[in-house]
């Protein structure tokens, strides 16, 4: 156990122990046990003979269940059927897939007689550029914009979410997004392109028997959970339900858990007060907070196992200041629960910070309680950090969902190796990409690896020379030792060549397991390397299920599925996120990551570092013009012909840094640490909201 983990409190022992006929509703802020009591509630019902495969666990995304399959994966699990951990999204794809014969004529699928083929987000972005780049190039579509490929077809796809999750038609899009446009009237033209493309995309995907996310919960809210069998269906195999993070999820997973209700025997729905960090992919705290009406009671959580009083009475200043509340500031109880360090320029407060966790580490704080965050980790300060972390022997990890696979040097490693494989592709690595593979897959030193490239690879041809064709005095130079491992890969690579291609993930599978995981090569003891592979193999196995039931559709001669990902790449589309990234990484290590990514992962830390909370990111809201995580949404439906104003802006980010606050600091054992510089990572002063927030704070004090 957790050595952090507390003791139950009484109110927590009653609703882990409840009858196995009563429907609870607890809410509560972060760190008041509500999660802990929703896995030993579980613990309770399976030790009570209650059958596994009729208890339904959801949460809005996968990742928040991991405190769940904890219990469920543990080796003091009985044997016996398993619960059914699933979102309501992953709930709508097995029912689609079950009962497609129904779905596919009620919701005008052109060929209900074939399977159907379920997008990632990957895949969808790929059929979504597929469409949409001929209308850009040839027709001119969203000219006014200056913004990149996958940025564009994600948020178009992310307007036909919108409307699913919310429950209106996606014919509607351009019609909500324009009435509440006040600005350029050119912004009018562009909201016409994004309903044009997106009434495109649902076309297509009802031709080819495509379904992507917006398209499997629209089916099965609408044509499939009316249906007395499905229903029926449901409420045989499901009398049990524990719902997590109610306030995190979609309004139309709400309406579905609504009807359902009266089904279940039993239920647990947990809610976090103060929280709906994400509402910008479409989670509506209001719809969740009415599910109490349908429970039997509804349980107030107050204590909080995680932070300290002086935590606590900063959170209770800090929000009070950013939203402008008049509240009296208690006197810090004892030590303070924040210190700043400060530096002028950006690097040395970077240099700060490292120092600052070599000095608690050596005062016996565990590298898995320290946390480094800011609002977007961008390559550069993810580099910077981790960089100065490696330098000291301080093991990290990161995660930012939203990071390409295409960037991380493990995936740049295999699919430069993919096109050395694969000449009839056509793709060729330059030089100094070569250099970079070698260097990583041959575990070797940037110099030796950039002189073998020079003198092996002819990029014209893709062709790459044997080791002994090389001058005796440059082998001595590469080393022998390096010649060989160089050796051992081209002669895979030639062989490879010289049969039938496999698919790509097959021919990944067989290179990595092969040869780079080899002992001496760079793959071999490097986890996070081999998490990456993982993830990427992943990738490529859902885009080519999801392709082939359309491959000949939309194949030519020269159509190669491997040579498509690899554009899919090039273009910039993200990876979806995996699991993997989050299971398999080394959990007794400092966490880089954004502020937003931690709150989502749903677990304390003793210190949390915040990097530049003079940055004006901690507040604003990434600019998205093709859609609006708020006029899309049940909220604004209430007020047509509204326009959406600065002042709407200023309030919703405002609302929305509250909310961050309470929430990082309702997962703070012990210490928030603030670094700051004179100048921050742009070059320029920060004066953001955050900060004057402290600057409030800390004038409280001082009176």
């Amino acid at each position: 156990m957790d050595p952090f983990t507390p003791s139950l409190s009484l109110i927590q022992q009653q609703v882990i122990e409840s009858p196995l006929d009563i429907k609870l509703f607890v809410h509560g802020k972060a760190g008041t046990g509500k999660t802990t009591t929703g896995v030993e509630r579980m613990r309770f019902l399976l030790a009570q003979s209650v059958p596994a495969d009729t208890i339904l666990m959801l949460t809005p995304q996968r990742t928040l269940q991991e405190p769940y399959l904890e219990l469920l994966y543990s080796p003091e699990r009985s044997a016996g059927g398993e619960v059914t951990s699933a979102t309501i999204g992953g709930l709508a794809r097995r029912m689609c897939d079950l009962f497609w014969p129904i779905a596919a004529e009620a919701a005008g699928f052109k060929n209900p007689q074939l399977p159907p083929a379920f997008l990632t987000l990957e895949t969808a972005q790929y059929y979504m550029a597929h469409l949409v780049r001929p209308l850009i190039e040839e027709k001119g579509y969203f000219q006014s914009l200056t913004i990149n490929r996958n940025r564009l077809y994600s948020q178009i796809i992310d307007g036909l979410n919108k409307a699913t999750v919310v429950g209106f038609p996606y014919t509607e899009i351009s019609t909500r997004l324009d009435s509440a446009w006040f600005g350029d009237p050119a912004q009018r033209r562009i909201y016409a392109d994004v309903q044009e493309c997106a009434s495109l995309f649902r076309a297509y995907c009802l031709e080819n028997n495509l379904l992507d996310f917006s398209l499997q919960l629209e089916v099965f809210a609408s044509y499939l959970w009316p249906q007395p069998q499905v229903r029926d269906y449901l409420a045989s195999q499901y009398q049990h339900l524990i719902y997590d993070n109610v306030e995190e999820d979609l309004p139309r997973s709400h309406d579905i858990i609504h009807e359902w209700m009266p089904g279940f025997q039993s239920a647990l729905l947990i809610y976090d007060d103060d929280a709906g960090y994400r509402n910008f992919l479409g989670g509506d705290s209001t719809t969740g907070a009415a599910l109490s009406e349908d429970c039997d009671q509804v349980i107030s959580f107050n204590e909080s196992f995680v932070c300290s009083e002086s935590v606590i009475e900063l959170s209770d200043g800090l929000v009070s200041a950013i939203l402008s509340t008049e509240r009296q500031i208690p006197e810090p109880n004892g030590e303070r629960a924040f210190e700043i360090l400060s530096a002028r320029f950006y690097p040395e407060m970077l240099d700060e910070v490292v120092s600052r966790i070599m000095q608690l580490l050596n005062e016996g704080v565990p590298p898995a309680e320290i946390v480094i965050l800011a609002p977007y980790l961008s390559d550069a300060l993810r580099f910077s950090i981790t960089n100065r972390l490696e330098e000291k022997k301080i093991p990290w990890r990161t995660n930012r969902p939203s990071r390409s696979l295409r960037d991380e040097t493990a995936s740049q490693t295999l699919l430069a190796l993919s096109a050395l494989a694969h000449p009839h592709w056509n793709v060729h690595p330059n030089k100094y990409d070569v250099a970079h593979t070698f260097m990583f897959a041959l575990n070797t030193d940037l110099v030796r690896a950039q002189l073998l490239a020079d003198i092996v690879y002819r990029q014209k041809d893709l062709r790459l020379s044997t080791f002994d064709e090389i001058k005796p005095e440059m082998q001595e130079r590469i080393t022998y030792a390096l010649g060989e491992r160089y050796t051992n890969l081209r002669l895979w690579l030639m062989n490879y060549r010289d049969d039938v291609p496999l698919p790509l993930d097959f021919y990944m599978r067989k290179l990595f397991g092969e040869v780079i995981s080899q002992p001496d090569y760079g793959f071999h003891e490097n986890m996070d390397a081999v998490r990456i592979a993982a993830s990427l193999i992943e990738s490529i196995k859902k885009f080519r299920n999801a392709m082939e039931p359309s491959y000949a559709h939309m194949s030519g001669a020269d159509f190669d599925l491997g040579r498509e990902y690899l554009t899919m790449l090039a273009d910039g589309v993200i990876a979806a996120q995996y699991l993997e990234s989050w299971r398999s990484e080394n959990k007794d290590a400092v966490l880089v990551a954004p502020a937003y990514t931690f709150l989502m992962m749903n677990r304390p830390a003793t210190v949390q570092f915040w990097i530049d909370p003079g940055s004006s990111g901690w507040a604003e809201r990434l600019s998205q013009p093709l859609t609006h995580p708020y006029v899309l949404s049940r909220e604004w439906e209430a007020y047509p012909g509204r326009l959406w104003t600065d002042t709407d802006e200023v309030t919703k980010e405002t609302e929305s840094l509250a909310k961050l606050v309470g929430g990082l600091l309702g997962r703070c054992r012990e210490k928030i640490i603030l670094a700051m510089s004179d100048l921050g990572e742009s070059g320029f002063e920060g004066r953001g909201v955050l900060l004057r927030a402290f600057q409030k704070v800390l004038q409280q004090d001082q009176n």
